[in-house]
This record gives C-alpha cells, structure tokens and sequence, in this order.
C-alpha cells in the first residue's frame, strides 16, 4: 500500500455503488471523523498488481482505544462480475483491530494481512483460521503468529448494489491459542478470549 491518498473519482465515469456502501457504513459506525484511507498506485481492476483498492484505518474510543483497519477489494466495489447475484465478490471485507499506543498515524503492517489472506487463496468465514507460521507483524517480538476470523461485532453484514457481504474480523492469537481453537470451537473460543 502507498502512502495515504485522497480518494476522488468522477461518477461519470466510474460506478462504484459497492465501495460507497463500505464507507457509508464506516461513516455511520464513526460519525464526525473521516478514515486514513490507504489506497494502491493502480488498483487491481484497472491491471494493478495489488489485490485491494485500499485499506481504510479509523480511530475507536469503543473499550480499549485501538485502530480499526477495514479492505476495500475483497468484495466488488464497481461493477458486479461474479456470476452469483447474491454475493459481492469473495463475500467479505476483512477487519482487524489494533490496540493504539499513543501514535499518531496508524501502523502499516496489519495492511499487509490483507495482501497474505488473499495470495492463501482461500476463501475465509467466521470459524476459519490461518496458521502464518511466523508472527504476524514481522520484524517484531510478538507470539501472535495466527489468526481466526469472526463478524465485526460493530460493522455486522449488509447487502451491497453487488450482493451481500460480510465485515470478517481478523484476530490474531498465539500458537497455543489456535490449537485450543482447533481442538474446540473458534467462534466460542474468541468469545471467551473477549470476557478476558
């Protein structure tokens, strides 16, 4: 992703009912603020090498203040082209919060979940989860080197122009956590890694 950009697009020429109906539903979640929005050079529609238009960063005071990092790219943002009328695109935009630290800007590795999920070239549902086999933020000392996938408690699902799509939540958890998850349940598993 490249550095933060502005965002225009001249409705003349661009349909692009999926990507507002995102953003309008970020809007209402964080009214009086507006997002960092992390956008690519050349998105992947018009021949881009990278999969998503962007990645959409906002700042919540909801319970710990954290960052809330939200793709544009894994539904269809623009026109409808897969052949399922009821779904947009993969179905889902991934979510991923991170605790904020006191910075101003939003670190830019969790941008880089997206990019890995989708080159796994699996499609991802609330339950599922992903072994990365390294920490999830490279170059750091964190156990977290896994992740499971639940709905955006906050963003839900909604139908689009496009089809219906789901906010998929990324959580990151340690090696012992996703066997825990294997071995069980993972959607009663973060719910009870929540009360914690």
């Amino acid at each position: 992703m490249n550095d933060e950009i502005t965002r225009e697009q001249d409705d003349t020429t661009l349909e692009q009912g999926g990507f507002d109906a995102i953003s309008e539903k970020l809007h209402a979640l964080y009214p009086g603020q507006e997002g960092r929005f992390y956008g690519t050079v050349i998105p992947y529609f018009l021949g881009g090498n990278d999969p998503l238009d962007g990645v959409e960063v906002w700042k919540s005071e909801e319970g710990i203040p954290h960052w809330h990092y939200v793709t544009y790219g894994f539904t269809e943002l623009y026109q409808k082209e897969c052949e399922d009328p009821e779904v947009s695109g993969f179905g889902f935009e991934l979510t991923f919060r991170l605790k904020r630290e006191g910075e101003e800007e939003p670190p830019v590795w969790p941008m880089n979940l997206a990019r890995y999920v989708f080159s796994s070239g699996n499609p991802f549902g609330p339950g599922h989860h992903l072994d990365c086999n390294s920490p999830i933020a490279l170059e750091s000392d964190t156990r977290l080197t896994a992740l499971a996938f639940q709905i955006d408690p906050e963003l839900g699902e909604m139908d689009t122009p496009n089809g219906h799509m789901i906010f998929l939540q990324a959580v990151g958890i340690t090696a012992d956590e996703l066997e825990a998850v294997m071995c069980w349940n993972t959607g009663k598993f973060l719910a009870e890694l929540e009360k914690a």
